[in-house]
């Protein structure tokens, strides 16, 4: 196994960067010279603080862009305007210790994420300002977040506060995230999965809210590519070793005269490992195709996230996706340790979009799930003759995809002796034998995958602070995000082994317990898996829902239900002014008035 990979970008633009604007009062001969150095330095610290703490997705630092000069009125907002046109800004935090030109040094680009920090300090009016400029953004129809340091500080102060850090932070890692999905793809591998309505691409939705293209390929692609050669050769022999070597297959719990014979299996084997190469190669493209004489298929769809048919026109024939699936979205493979990608099971696009959104805000792989099944404690007790206690006492939901899931989800990384889900730069080779090792590969449930193939079997470490999430599209109304932040929970092995066996015991289980807050959709564990939105949803490491929050408001995409507390919400100072007695209301109605960014 290989170290981890260096930062590689795999798209077909720059990534973005963060612009920053120090903007002053322009008045010269005695104002604006007293100011130059205090709001300039401002500027610089903001970009060490977001420069030493984010990273984008494949590792690399994020950069920032300082503007050449202080921004005193309209002609330096728009000398800054092309500077950062020039460098591929895709975020902009304008910071300011003084009085300034509201409307004449604000940022106009309406489709770059934006923030204003006013300095809190007596002897110059950054608040001021901050509160000008943002009652500009907001008469314009140009949402900016505000942030302003709960405490006075001194003119000469460099730190920046907790409060201000956690802000900026947060805007930035959800505005980088917006800005990584312009001009990418999802790709459609395959149509419409057994009904499900996420599978039905909503190609208006991607361009709308994410300024994304649909691009979309038949599964017999897969077929045509496997018959004619089209993949590299040297890679799938290096990766059928690996998988031999590393990935145990699992016992075979179909009856004794429907499995498939020792050469079948074997047969499969091979055949999900090149279904593997060539969905990336179908992705993001891949040079070596050039060299074997397919040069537009080495090109690729600029897919930053996909989706694989799969039931049932494939599986009741070909062996399943499910290796495939669980392998890409995993952060290692026979390349060795490297960013995951964004594959959904069953073409889930929508799915697909909030697998993403945790990917690029916890640069972490994602696991999709199905949720499956509410056991209330009354439930478990009925099924093997006890109650669950713990974090588990109040019940759980069974969350159980229908074969794949990334391996990273078994929870055996590690930080400070407690499971966690690392971003790839962070995992060691000790690590990813680990993930392997609680993973077994089981042949295919021929009720479900007349086809053969593989199913990802593990239980996932409890203990780990994990968040829950699902886009819905709503006719009438757009599309909404469910959030439920919780826990990974550890069940007796007997207790495990009675609830799995009920769904399917060859498919990969995670036991989620999400934080209650006694009121709504969260009163019980029974009314979160009432309310919500599908029965897919994708679960990321850590409690990441204020930051899901963040990004759905630059994206105009309102929050249906979630549990994250008052004081972590984040959103541009405008949703203010739909109302602050109803947060969630005001949400929708800023969410509507606005509309979709990048919408005519």
């Amino acid at each position: 196994m290989a170290n981890p990979q260096e930062p590689m970008y795999r798209y077909q633009d720059s990534l973005p960067k963060v612009g920053i604007r120090p903007t002053i009062d322009g008045r010269r001969r005695g104002v604006r010279e007293e100011l130059e150095e205090q709001t300039m330095n401002m500027a610089r610290s903001a970009a060490r603080l977001i420069e030493d703490n984010l990273k984008h997705s494949n590792g690399a630092a994020v950069e920032c862009v300082i503007a050449d000069t202080c921004i005193g009125g309209a002609a330096e907002a728009a000398q800054t305007a092309e500077k950062f046109k020039r460098e591929g800004v895709g975020v902009s935090l304008t910071v300011t210790p003084c009085w300034c030109y509201g409307s004449e040094t604000m940022d106009m680009d309406p489709l770059i994420p934006k923030a204003v920090w006013g300095f809190n300090g007596t002897e110059r009016p950054g608040a001021v300002y901050l509160a000008a400029v943002l009652a500009a953004h907001n008469q314009k129809g140009l949402p900016a977040f505000g942030i302003y340091g709960r405490d006075v500080q001194e003119a000469g102060d460099t730190d920046i506060p907790d409060d201000v850090r956690e802000k900026i932070l947060r805007f930035v890692r959800a505005g980088i995230a917006a800005a990584t999905m312009r001009g990418k793809s999802y790709l459609a591998m395959g149509s419409v999965s057994m009904g499900i309505a996420g599978s039905m691409v909503d190609a208006d939705f991607f361009q709308d809210y994410l300024d994304m293209r649909t691009e979309y390929v038949d599964m017999s692609e897969f077929i045509r590519r496997v018959d004619e050669g089209i993949y590299d050769p040297d890679e799938y022999k290096e990766a059928l070793q690996w998988v031999k070597q590393h990935c145990r297959e699992g016992s075979d719990d179909n009856p004794a005269d429907q499995q498939r014979t020792r050469e079948q299996k074997d047969r499969d084997w091979e055949f999900v490992v090149k279904m593997a190469l060539i969905a990336r190669d179908l992705m993001i493209g891949n040079p070596k195709l050039d060299e074997l004489g397919f040069g537009e298929e080495a090109l690729g769809h600029n897919a930053i996230a996909s989706g694989f048919q799969g039931q049932r026109q494939w599986t009741d024939h070909f062996p399943n996706g499910d290796f495939m699936e669980a392998i890409l979205n995993s952060s290692f493979d026979w390349n060795g340790i490297r960013e995951a990608y964004i594959v959904a099971t069953e073409n889930d696009s929508l799915n697909a979009v909030v697998m993403l959104f945790g990917h690029l805000l916890t640069n972490t792989a994602q696991v999709f799930a199905d949720v499956r099944t509410y056991w209330s404690p009354e439930a478990v007790e009925k099924a093997v003759g006890r109650r669950l206690t713990g974090r588990a006492g109040n019940g759980l939901i069974h969350l159980v995809n229908s074969g794949p899931a990334a391996l990273d989800g078994t929870g055996q990384q590690s930080r400070d002796g407690q499971p966690v889900m690392k971003p790839y730069w962070e995992i060691t080779e000790e690590e990813v034998e680990k993930c392997l090792s609680a993973t077994s590969w089981r042949p295919g449930d021929i009720g479900y995958f007349r086809g053969g193939g593989f199913s990802t079997d593990f239980a996932t470490k409890g203990g780990m602070p994990v968040t829950m999430s699902r886009v819905n599209l709503i006719k009438g109304l757009g599309p909404v995000l469910h959030i439920a932040e919780g826990y990974t929970v550890d069940l007796p092995d007997d207790i495990h082994q009675a609830l799995d066996e009920r769904t399917n015991p060859t498919w990969p289980t995670t036991w989620f317990v999400p934080n209650l807050t006694g009121e709504g959709s969260f009163a019980d564990v029974y009314s979160v898996m009432a309310n919500w939105g599908a029965n897919h949803g994708s679960f990321s490491y850590g409690h990441i829902g204020a930051d899901l929050i963040t990004l759905a408001s630059m994206l105009r995409i309102p929050v249906a239900m979630h549990n994250v507390p008052d004081d972590r919400i984040f959103r541009p100072s405008v949703w203010a002014a739909f109302g602050t007695a109803d947060a969630e209301g005001a949400d929708y109605r800023a969410c509507q008035t606005l509309g979709p960014v990048y919408g005519s």
